[in-house]
């Protein structure tokens, strides 16, 4: 009996040296190790390329999907117990998006702090009237309702990069949901990184401070050289 008490008190030692040793979170970069976040380790990664086919519109087989995959780098993270790419727009668990894009020379003329705002999501005024219009024109209902914007802050960063940081609400079904929405131009104007971590208003509310640590998280590294 005596044997068997020690036995169970070792195993209950592995276990609590085992948690200890398990890290808090997931570091991660893209794969030129020019940005760099943290997620807590508790969630699970997700193959993004389905993302970046509904966010683009593209077919899988065409060619601006495969100019897109050779320039963005993109990763995803899900808290769920039943993590999916579908929950970027509407979970009550968090999501993370994270994606660097290689811009075109038409994409670095054309962009400002206000197309870093709406590089995912409608959020500006003129972007979410043209969503609006074009949903009505093809007869669908929008699936981006009622929106409301919380906060919005302009970055300025070390070595030229400028970016914004952008918190807002969407009505998605009969769910409202928030996103948080930062994006960086880097100093030469040539790539932008993009973060989106999204979850329903309720959990957004009670988890605010572990979303602004990842949120926080999100810099540029500036290479040697």
């Amino acid at each position: 009996m005596k044997k068997a008490r020690a036995l169970i008190a070792l195993l209950a030692a592995i276990l609590v040296l085992s948690a200890c040793g398990q890290p808090e979170f997931t570091y991660v970069h893209d794969k030129a190790g020019t940005t760099y976040f943290k997620v807590p380790a508790t969630f699970t990664q997700l193959d993004a390329y389905p993302i970046e086919l509904y966010l683009s519109g593209d077919h899988p087989n065409s060619q601006s999907a495969l100019l897109r995959a050779q320039r963005v780098w993109s990763t995803a993270f899900d808290q769920s117990t039943d993590p999916s790419v579908n929950h970027l727009l509407g979970s009550p668990e968090p999501f993370v998006y994270a994606a660097v894009h290689q811009l075109t020379e038409e994409q670095r003329d054309a962009v400002s702090l206000n197309r870093l705002r709406d590089f995912i999501l409608p959020v500006t005024d003129q972007v979410r009237t043209l969503y609006l219009q074009q949903a009505a024109t093809v007869g669908q209902t929008p699936m981006f309702n009622r929106f409301e914007p919380i906060s919005d802050e302009v970055l300025t960063l070390d070595h030229g990069a400028r970016g914004v940081h952008v918190r807002f609400n969407y009505q998605i079904g009969n769910d409202i949901q928030t996103f948080d929405h930062t994006a960086i131009l880097d100093e030469k104007g040539a790539t932008v990184s993009v973060m989106l971590i999204g979850c329903q208003s309720v959990c957004f509310r009670k988890r605010g401070a572990e979303f602004d640590k990842i949120a926080n998280s999100f810099k540029l590294l500036r290479l040697p050289g």
